[in-house]
Order: structure tokens, then sequence, then C-alpha cells
């Protein structure tokens, strides 16, 4: 009985370790985030304040697309009769894969043989491109926020009692990073909404093509969308001047939490 208590004993005092080299590469990981987080905090941030400023400054002139003038001349109110169907017979199909790995037969998205109404009305080129130069702002953003958050993660001391200041003030940096990122998801999402909108607009001009206003209510929406596309540039350099700012004004205690208890959180 004593040799398997004795056995037992020592199995809980055995405890895993990391190998040699495994825990180096870890060491190299942790090294590359916080070269390539402070690069981001101190280059790519400042920069991005100041592209963004400029392409805002642009966009109040008439020779950019975010200008308001564009809006009327790219709104196409005109309702199109159906696309011509296909010289077969048959409405047009496309095969696709069943659950278990069977060829099943399915409508084609551009079949309008069953549509009740088949009328076309065309999509907005310039404010799909206008989405365009947002959304891969937005996508930007979110990236490089991901790799800042990583870095101020890896900087967190353990869990402890006493002097945990400096992980307070790493605590609200990740919450605005974590704002920032959710405020970019959003301004991206709003290229859905804006075609999920219009294709509501669309479907009541084809359907009452004697309203006057459904075509109005159109020219009215794609203004507005216009007009939320430059001020999410706005939004955007906002962002990236606020993160920055609160980032700065506590490096070394993001550097270093348990450095110095005296330096104040803003």
């Amino acid at each position: 009985m004593q040799q398997i208590g004795n056995t037992q004993q020592s199995q809980h005092k055995f405890c895993y370790t990391m190998d040699p080299t495994l825990e180096n590469k870890l060491e190299a990981f942790r090294k590359t985030v916080a070269t390539a987080g402070e690069d981001i905090v101190f280059r790519t941030f400042p920069s991005k304040i100041l592209e963004l400023h400029e392409l805002i400054q642009i966009a109040m002139t008439p020779e950019s697309p975010f200008h308001l003038s564009h809006a009327s001349a790219s709104t196409n109110t005109t309702i199109y009769p159906p696309p011509k169907p296909s010289s077969t017979d048959e409405p047009q199909t496309k095969k696709r894969k069943g659950v278990n790995g069977t060829v099943e037969n399915g409508s084609d998205v551009q079949d309008i043989t069953n549509s009740r109404f088949p009328n076309l009305v065309l999509a907005n080129k310039h404010t799909t491109s206008i989405h365009g130069t947002v959304k891969k702002e937005c996508e930007q953003l979110i990236l490089l926020v991901d790799q800042v958050k990583l870095w101020v993660t890896l900087t967190m001391p353990k869990i402890e009692d006493g002097d945990n200041f400096g992980v307070q003030i790493q605590e609200e940096v990740l919450n605005e990073l974590h704002r920032a990122q959710e405020s970019a998801y959003n301004l991206r999402d709003g290229c859905r909404q804006d075609h999920l909108a219009r294709a509501k607009i669309c479907t009541k001009l084809i359907k009452y093509p004697n309203v006057e206003d459904y075509a109005l209510s159109l020219k009215e929406h794609d203004e507005k969308q216009l007009y939320l596309s430059r001020q999410h540039l706005f939004d955007i350099r906002n962002i990236y001047a606020v993160v920055t700012d609160l980032i700065h004004k506590n490096i070394t205690k993001i550097r270093a939490p348990k450095a110095n208890n005296s330096i104040g959180l803003y």
C-alpha cells in the first residue's frame, strides 16, 4: 500500500515541460508579433491617417468619385424589358451536386421563366465601385487591428495580485481595438445592406412603374449611399486616429505593464 501511495504521489509531482527547440520557436514567434505590432502602431497607423485624410480632402472636389455631383448621373431608373430567353426550348438550368454526391438539376439564377415581374432595373455601377473602396479600407483596418490585438495580448503578464494598473491599461486598449474592429465590420456590411434596400425599391419600381415616387426614392437612396460612403472615410480615419493616440500615450505600460505604476491611463 505504501508503494502504491508513493507511486501516485510521484505521478502528481510529474509536470510537462516544453521542448527547448519548440520553446525557442515560440519565443521567436512572440518577437515577430511584437515587432509587427509596433511597426503597425508607429508606421502603418500614422500613414493610414494621413492617406485617408488626403482622400477625404479630394472627396470634397467634383473630380472625386465620392462627390455628390455624381449621384444624379449614376442612377438609372429605366425599366428595361426582360432579358431574351435561351435559344433552346428548355429553360436554362445548371447542375449541382447533391448531399450524397449525385448530380441534380437546379434552376439558373438568371432564369426568369417563372418570374412574375421579369423586367430589369440596372444596378448602380458607380456606387458599387465606391463600395469597393470602402470595403478595402475596412478589411485592411480589421487585419491591422487584429495583429495589434495579438501583440498587446501577448505582452500581458501572468495573473497575480498587486500592481495591476498596467494590466488595466492593456485591457482598456484591447477594448478599444475590439470596438474598432466591430465598427469596421459594420461599415463593411453597409454595402450588403445598400444592395438589399435598393433591390426592394427596384422591385416596387418594376411592380408599380406608374408611381413616380418610387423612381425618386431610388435616386434619393443612391445619393444617400454616396454621401454615407464619403462619411465612412471620416469614420475609418477617426478610428485610426483614436486607436493610435491611445496606444502612443500608453505605450510604456503596454510594453511593460508591471514596470511602473505611476503613469496614468490618459
